[in-house]
Order: C-alpha cells, then sequence, then structure tokens
C-alpha cells in the first residue's frame, strides 16, 4: 500500500459557530444581527421550536429567508440537504458565503428523543407494561437510542461539511450536579447544554452567552482567538462584541480561503459475511465482484471460510472468483470483444451479416438474430473458433507457391 500524506494548509475552515445560554439571552439575536453584514450572502433560517425569525426580521437592515417545514426530522434534514447544495454553488462561484441558522438544536435533540419513546412505546415489553399501568415508565432501549444517535450524526456530517457559515443555537443552564450515590450534591451546580451530547464538541466555535454577564468565547478550535484548547480559560467577549467581529476578525474566515472541513469518519471494516452477501446477490456484476475480492483480500479475508449459497464451506476468495467468472459469463459482450469479432470476420472473409449470425449460432449451440445478443462467454467461444480459421488460413512459412 502507497501511504498518501500531504502538508496542512493552515487555511480556516468554514465555522459552526454554537451560541448557547439561558432563556431571552440574546443567541436568535445575535444571528438575526448577522444578516445586516454585507461580508455575508444569503442566510437561510430554520425555526425549530423557538418562534423568533418572523419578529427579528424587523431588525434594521436584517435580511434572511424563513424554511418553510413541517417539523419532522426528514423536513429538517431535506431542507438541510438543500441549502448545503445551495452554498456549495455560491462558494463554487466565488459568490459571499450562505450562512445557515438553526434555532435551535435543543429542540432537534428534543424531537429525536421523542421519536425513539414513541418507537420504544410499541415494543413487546414496552405494550405490556402500559397494558398493566398507562402512567408506567417507558424503558427506551439501547437500540432505540443508537438509531436517535444515527439521525443526529447523519444531520451533523452535513453542518460539519458546511460550504459555508454554520449558527446554532441551544438552551444552556446550571442543574444541580449528581454525586456517586444518584443523588444531588447540596450547594453545588454543574452547568449542561441542553442538546445531543457532542453538540459542543462538533461545533468549531463554543459561544455562551447570559442576561447576567458579559458573553464568553468557552472554546474554539482556531489558532487566531488566543484560546489554546484546554488550556487557557474562556474569553470574556467586548459588550459590542458581533458575530461578524467574530467570524471575520477573531477567525480570520477568509472566504476567499476558506474551505469545508476534512472530515474522514472511522469506516469499520465489513464482515466476511457481509462481503459475501453482497456477492451472492443477483445484481452484483463481475466488475463489483473483483471489487469485493480486493476488498477481502485487504482485510485478509482470502484464507477465511464462510458457508457458500448450498450451504457448505467454501474459502471466500474462491467464492469470489467462482461468482465472478460466472457473472462474467453470464453478462453482455463487452465492446472490445465485438471489435476484436469483427476483424476476425474480416479476416476469414465472411463479410454477410446473415452468414455471420448463422455460423456463430453454430459455434455457440443456439440462433441469434443480432451480436448483440452474446454473452462475454459466447464472444469468446466465437473468438477462439475465428481465431483457428484465420490462423488455417494463413500461408506457411516457407510453403510453395
Amino acid at each position: 500500500m502507497t501511504l498518501r500524506t500531504r502538508k496542512p494548509t493552515g487555511a480556516v475552515p468554514w465555522p459552526l459557530i454554537l451560541l448557547e445560554g439561558g432563556e431571552k439571552s440574546g443567541k436568535s439575536w445575535a444571528c438575526a444581527e448577522l444578516s445586516t453584514s454585507d461580508r455575508i450572502g444569503q442566510m437561510y433560517w430554520i425555526d425549530l421550536g423557538e418562534g423568533s425569525a418572523d419578529e427579528y426580521g424587523a431588525i434594521p437592515g436584517a435580511d434572511y429567508l424563513i424554511i418553510e417545514h413541517d417539523g419532522s426530522f426528514a423536513s429538517l434534514y431535506t431542507a438541510v440537504e438543500e441549502i448545503h447544495r445551495i452554498a456549495g454553488h455560491a462558494a463554487a462561484k466565488g459568490e459571499k458565503p450562505v450562512v445557515l441558522t438553526i434555532d435551535s438544536m435543543t429542540a432537534e435533540w428534543d424531537l429525536l428523543k421523542d421519536w425513539a419513546a414513541n418507537r420504544a412505546k410499541g415494543s413487546k415489553t414496552n405494550r405490556k407494561r402500559l397494558a398493566e399501568d398507562p402512567n408506567a415508565e417507558i424503558v427506551i432501549a439501547t437500540n432505540y437510542w443508537n438509531d436517535a444517535n444515527s439521525r443526529h450524526a447523519r444531520l451533523m456530517r452535513l453542518l460539519m461539511t458546511f460550504p459555508g457559515i454554520v449558527l446554532l443555537t441551544a438552551r444552556g443552564k446550571d442543574i444541580a450536579l449528581i454525586g456517586d450515590d444518584g443523588k444531588p450534591v447540596e450547594g453545588k451546580k454543574s452547568y449542561r447544554v441542553e442538546g445531543h451530547k457532542n453538540l459542543a464538541f462538533d461545533s468549531s466555535c463554543w459561544v455562551r452567552l447570559s442576561r447576567e454577564s458579559k458573553a464568553i468565547v468557552v472554546g474554539a478550535r482556531s489558532v487566531h482567538t488566543g484560546i489554546r484548547p484546554g488550556r487557557d480559560e474562556p474569553q470574556t467577549l467586548q459588550d459590542d462584541w458581533s458575530l461578524e467581529w467574530l467570524i471575520f476578525e477573531a477567525l480570520r474566515c477568509d472566504p476567499a480561503k476558506a474551505h469545508v472541513r476534512d472530515l474522514v469518519e472511522a469506516k469499520p471494516e465489513r464482515t466476511p459475511e457481509q462481503i459475501r452477501d453482497e456477492a451472492m446477490q443477483s445484481t452484483t456484476s463481475s466488475a463489483r465482484m473483483r471489487e469485493l475480492w480486493e476488498e477481502a483480500k485487504q482485510f485478509g479475508y482470502g484464507g477465511v471460510t464462510v458457508d457458500n449459497e448450498n450451504g457448505q464451506e467454501e474459502l471466500l476468495s474462491q467464492l469470489l472468483a467462482r461468482l465472478g467468472a460466472a457473472r462474467k459469463a453470464g453478462e453482455p459482450a463487452t465492446e472490445e470483444q465485438h471489435a476484436q469479432m469483427d476483424a476476425l470476420w474480416q479476416q476469414v472473409e465472411i463479410s454477410d451479416e446473415g452468414e455471420r449470425l448463422q455460423f456463430t449460432g453454430e459455434i455457440i449451440g443456439r440462433e441469434i438474430s443480432s451480436s448483440s445478443e452474446l454473452t462475454g462467454a459466447e464472444a469468446v467461444m466465437v473468438i477462439k473458433r475465428l481465431d483457428g480459421y484465420a490462423k488455417q488460413s494463413q500461408p506457411q512459412v516457407g510453403a510453395a507457391a
């Protein structure tokens, strides 16, 4: 395997900014205020559970489009996909950056939690529990939480690779600190961002707002803000701070040089059985079978035994080679094979199409009305026979004239 490497560019990626804080702390206002800037392009606003998008449109100079949706996760995700596409086109044309605001991600996670809970209600165990006691606690099994987390991760991947600026709001508050015994610790509190547990981690800049104190940058993935992750204290912002200043001055985001985050997700290896299952599908082509063979080789599965289509044990490598050969034989003849046959027909001086088809039928053992009906395996038979005739018709070296 050839090792692929590259030097870091040092360029600032498009920011994904989390604005969190208590109620009426100015999260949505800050987002609407950014829409007045002449340094950004179109702002799209997805209001989810907040209801402030219309009113904040009255801020002098505010200019954004509110996305209409039905409140479902599918509607939310589809909207983000489309805005992601629009932002990509704008970036490719060198236009001002598109901005996406989602207000709020607290409501997004609440939506997914409710989805998991509603699914859990339909489980056999919970149906029995509710039949006995309509007020019984619903137990949400791990598989439902996994599905909810997977949905959130899909959305976050779109946001983290957004070719523009993303603003996310969330609620945050002090909560009672829970001790090891599961009980609140008297006199002690901890702060929690209300949303998915990885929301702050996935954001490139984390801003906390409050009605009682100045806004602070809790953390930022940046070499320009003066906040070294894990070493420096959160940075207090000036009273007149703005998202425009934070993005273009503090974070030094240059739209001409900005890029989407280079995310390479961990990709779990497929099991030998998963590779086998795909190989045994009737729609798997011979070309894809070759890719599966290479995949099995890369993972060291060549000597692994699996059950084949007959329920018998067979080496995965042999199964892939056998099925690949069978698929290739049944697939239509390739352009290269047709070109080779045309050249051989000319060599043996058979130009009449009807005569060619009749001779071909005798070779493959069935009648055909067009050479396009030939499979790859049949083309091999025809090529072999024609090649033999062509060689027989060639004059021998040293033969008498």
